[in-house]
Formats: structure tokens, C-alpha cells, sequence
């Protein structure tokens, strides 16, 4: 009686154990559970900060906190489209001259430059009642917008002159150029010059009050150039990181653009690779990247078998002084994890001489600056 049972509680105990194998094979097989939110060195690419500004210059279009359409003041070369109910023989389109004066039948020359178009229709109806009718009614629609650019430079898709309405977000201008190019840099320079409603013009009527305070940054630049500034109107230059802008979710980095303003997005600085490397030349850093030595050098595929990893260095520029220095590095101790991975800077130049002596011995700097001035520039 004993020997079935006891057979009986050995199958058992055999499927039981390779019923836990099974289960311990699935659960080994399960990636392991995340306990908190995963990050990386660099989360922000130029496709994420184009997404970004995407949304954000709908959400700013929709809210329309910026500029109003009645508030436009017509400037030289716009068209108008001036009718006289009742009058049809008084109907005009006409095209503000340098000098801002028009001329309307029966009213003569009118100034039309800085006024808003009600402003212009009741200048109208304010001639033709005092002359020739009793009760007109004038209206002056804006047909073509030419007064009023907002110039965007450099690294954005669609570089070029846009007409606006009134003043505009720097997120909405940034919209406008089709966001940001692969090779931009991590900033944004707002260069104000003084147009209709710019808080630098000087005596410009009415001005209109920014959607956002500029930011109280450091890097604001007050008084440029006498050449940029112009004859009656002071110059501002106001610079905003991109990743506060798009990033932050500050409202005060998104700064007013006003028509007259000089928009630029400097591009992406570039380090240098050159020497005894597999492919030298120029690595241009894309928006809000950091790049260390390794991989400058992975880019640049790699060391030669005639390098001198040893005897490597950076060549690092001042800023401020320009003057140039020297940074040893060895090559072969970070490779192997024996010595930090340093961060490079824009315009380094990060040199591998030959494993000769007379190389080594060759003052880096000379060199590696010499050979720097001719290579190709990669733009990833």
C-alpha cells in the first residue's frame, strides 16, 4: 500500500519542480521593472525642441496674446483698399509712399503712415464731411503687409524676411522659419532695432506692451553698434537659451519680437579631431550637445597605429582673451578607463601626433592648429 503512494508523491514533487523552473525561466526572461523615471545624458534633440515649439506656437497662436490686427499702425510700401459707401468713384487701392502721405479724392493727401486703419478712416470721413458729404463711411482694409519684417538668420529651416501684423512671440517667429536646423546652437539672439512697436523706438506711437518681460539675463547686451543702432533709434540685444525657452515653461523667455527685429540662431560649435586619426576634420555639435574626447575620437573613427596616445592634447581658445593653451591628455589611460573622459568645449581642437619623436616633440598647438585650418567640417 505504502509503494503506489509513495511513487505518487514523487511525480508530484517532480512537477512541482519543474513547474518553479518554468516559472523562474519566465520571470528571468522578463525585462526588470523600471522604479523610477529613466534618464540620459542628452534628452533633447533637434527633432524634440522642433516638436516642442511646434506645440507651443499653436497653444501661443490660439491664445493670441501678443498683438491685436486693430492695433497694426500702416507703414511705407503697404497696399490699402480704401471704399466710400455710396461713392463707388472714390474707391481707391493705393500704396503708402516713403513719405507716408496718400492721396484720396475729395480729400486730398492724407498721412497715413503710423496710424491704425480706424485712425485712417476716420481722418477720411473727417475730410469728405467737412467738404462735400453729410454723413460717409469710410473703409480702409490692409491688403498686403510690407512695412513690418522680422529678419530670421541662421540655423533655422526657412532663413528669411516675414511680414507681421503686429509684434509676435519668439516661439511664433521661430515657427515661422519652420524651426530649428540640425546644426543650431543652444541660444537664440533677439535683436531689437527700433521698428513701429519695439520698446527701442524712438517715438513711436503707441507702443504696444510685450506678451512676456524679457528675461534679466546676463548676456542682454545694451547699445550695440552705432552702424546697427540708426539714426533715431536705440539697439538692444536680448539672448535666450533655447532649452529655457522651449524647456522651462517660463513665460518670460518667450520675449516679444517687434516688426524691426533681427532674429539669429548661431550655429552649433564645432570640435576639431586631427592628427593620427583614421578621418580627421571637424565634428559640428548638434542643438544642446555635449561631446567628450572619446567620442570626438569615436567620429573620427579611431587611432591610427602610428599614434602617440600618450602625448595627445586639447587645444582650448579663451573666450575672452583668445589666447590658447594646452590640456595633456592620455589617450590610452581613458580608453581604458583609468582616467576621466573630459567634456570638450566648442572650437577645441583635440590633437594625436605620431609616435615619432620629432612629432611629439613639435610644439601641439602650432600643428594641430595648422592642420585644423584645412580640414572637411562634418555636419552629422
Amino acid at each position: 500500500m505504502n509503494q503506489p503512494f509513495w511513487k505518487f508523491g514523487s511525480a508530484c514533487a517532480v512537477l512541482l519542480w519543474v513547474t518553479v523552473g518554468l516559472i523562474s525561466l519566465q520571470a528571468a526572461k522578463r525585462p526588470p521593472a523600471t522604479t523610477g523615471p529613466q534618464t540620459s545624458l542628452r534628452t533633447d534633440s533637434t527633432q524634440d525642441y522642433n516638436q516642442r515649439l511646434l506645440d507651443l506656437a499653436r497653444a501661443s497662436a490660439s491664445a493670441d496674446n501678443v498683438g491685436s490686427t486693430a492695433d497694426y499702425r500702416i507703414g511705407a510700401e503697404d497696399l490699402l483698399e480704401i471704399s466710400v459707401y455710396g461713392a463707388p468713384d472714390l474707391n481707391r487701392t493705393v500704396r503708402v509712399p516713403a513719405d507716408g502721405k496718400i492721396s484720396v479724392p475729395l480729400a486730398g493727401d492724407l498721412e497715413a503712415k503710423g496710424l491704425t486703419t480706424r485712425e485712417l478712416e476716420a481722418k477720411v470721413e473727417s475730410r469728405l464731411r467737412t467738404n462735400y458729404m453729410t454723413n460717409p463711411h469710410v473703409n480702409v482694409f490692409l491688403r498686403e503687409v510690407q512695412s513690418h519684417p522680422i529678419s530670421v538668420l541662421g540655423a533655422v529651416e526657412k532663413p528669411g524676411v516675414f511680414q507681421v501684423r503686429g509684434a509676435k512671440s519668439l516661439i511664433e517667429v521661430l515657427s515661422m522659419a519652420q524651426g530649428l536646423a540640425d546644426d543650431a546652437g543652444d541660444s537664440v539672439i533677439v535683436m531689437r532695432h527700433g521698428g513701429f512697436n519695439s520698446p527701442v523706438a524712438a517715438g513711436s506711437p503707441d507702443p504696444q506692451p510685450a506678451a512676456a518681460t524679457d528675461p534679466p539675463r546676463e548676456s542682454a547686451k545694451q547699445g550695440l553698434s552705432p552702424e546697427s543702432a540708426g539714426a533715431t533709434s536705440g539697439t538692444e540685444s536680448v539672448e535666450v537659451n533655447l532649452k529655457d525657452l522651449l524647456g522651462s515653461g517660463d513665460a518670460r523667455y518667450n520675449v516679444a519680437v517687434y516688426p524691426g527685429d533681427v532674429v539669429k540662431v548661431p550655429l552649433a560649435g564645432i570640435v576639431y579631431v586631427v592628427g593620427e586619426v583614421k578621418k580627421p576634420g571637424g565634428f559640428a555639435l548638434k542643438t544642446n550637445e555635449n561631446i567628450s574626447v572619446l567620442q570626438a575620437l569615436a567620429l573620427a573613427e579611431g587611432l591610427t597605429h602610428t599614434s602617440a596616445e600618450k602625448h595627445a592634447r586639447i587645444i582650448r581658445t579663451d573666450k575672452a582673451t583668445g589666447k590658447r593653451s594646452e590640456i595633456p591628455i592620455n589617450l590610452g589611460k581613458i580608453l581604458a578607463g583609468k582616467a576621466p573622459d573630459s567634456l570638450l568645449q566648442p572650437k577645441d581642437i583635440v590633437f594625436v601626433p605620431n609616435s615619432g619623436s620629432k612629432t611629439v616633440l613639435y610644439r601641439g598647438a602650432e600643428a594641430a592648429i595648422s592642420i585644423a585650418g584645412g580640414v572637411i567640417v562634418y555636419r552629422r
